[in-house]
């Protein structure tokens, strides 16, 4: 067999082994590997080290797009100094994801505006990385899609497939007041993972305000007694990061900080 046989033979198999990115790889690294005088073996590991970073990739582009964030943003893109109620070296913990093992929850509190949603997406990134599955909800979007199913007798199928992501983000609770059968159907989901799967929930009420958010109180303690009992809470206080850019850029002078705004809620 001529070199040039065997050359297309090694493409042809790396195609039918959907080795693509090997196969695109394959010219470049083999002038490499002849110009710097490399082994057999480190041209072979060259080559599949190519193939497994590219199927890496494919595999985290994937779980970002099933997680359906509404944006993507990692812990590097947090501006920290700029919320200094938020203790650093916290979240950094926190995004080791060593809380997913155990399946903790994570409650992010403050009010609006101070990065909350960036935070649990941020955490949510990096459980990706850690190769864990992620789902994003905002809570109205996700009681309106339980009573959908409710309706369509199709709700176990649904709580079940809510309880297989190993981190699922609950975003904006406390925004509106949920009735007692939307307030079942939660309770439902954080019971399916209790000490099971994460939860990582946003919320502009303090615990002591969450008899405001669901009608029935008791249903009420009883989601705060499974969502708090293996949990972290990071409080925020801070003024808005979108106010504070409308601020300086002179757009208005004199709507009240969110820092005072805060105590009020």
């Amino acid at each position: 067999m001529t070199e040039a046989q065997t050359y297309e033979r090694v493409r042809s198999a790396l195609h039918d082994l959907k080795f693509l990115t090997a196969s695109d790889s394959l010219d470049a690294l083999a002038q490499q590997a002849a110009a710097e005088h490399w082994s057999y073996p480190a041209f072979l590991d060259r080559l599949l080290q190519a193939e497994l970073a590219a199927r890496q990739e494919q595999t985290i582009a994937t779980h970002i797009r099933r997680a359906r964030f509404p944006f993507v943003k990692t812990l590097d893109q947090f501006d920290f100094a700029c919320q200094p109620s938020i203790h650093e070296p916290q979240i950094r913990d926190l995004a080791t994801i060593r809380f997913v093992a155990h399946g903790e929850n994570v409650l992010l509190l403050g009010p609006p505006g101070v990065g909350k949603t960036h935070l649990a997406i941020s955490l949510g990134m990096a459980a990706i990385l850690n190769g864990k599955s992620v789902a994003f909800y905002t809570v109205a979007d996700l009681l309106d899609q339980l009573a959908l199913d409710a309706r369509a007798d199709r709700l176990p199928s649904r709580l079940k497939s809510l309880a297989r992501p190993d981190v699922l983000i609950l975003d904006e609770m406390g925004y509106f007041p949920i009735d007692k059968r939307a307030a079942q159907f939660f309770f439902q989901l954080v019971s399916l993972r209790y000490l099971k799967g994460s939860i990582i929930l946003t919320s502009n009420k303090s615990y002591g305000e969450w008899d405001s958010i669901f009608s029935d109180t008791v249903l009420a303690a009883a989601i705060l007694d499974r969502l708090l009992h293996a949990s972290t809470t990071v409080n925020i206080r801070g003024e808005s990061f979108r106010l504070r850019e409308k601020r300086q850029a002179g757009v208005f002078t004199g709507l009240p900080n969110h820092a005072s705004v805060a105590t009020q809620e």
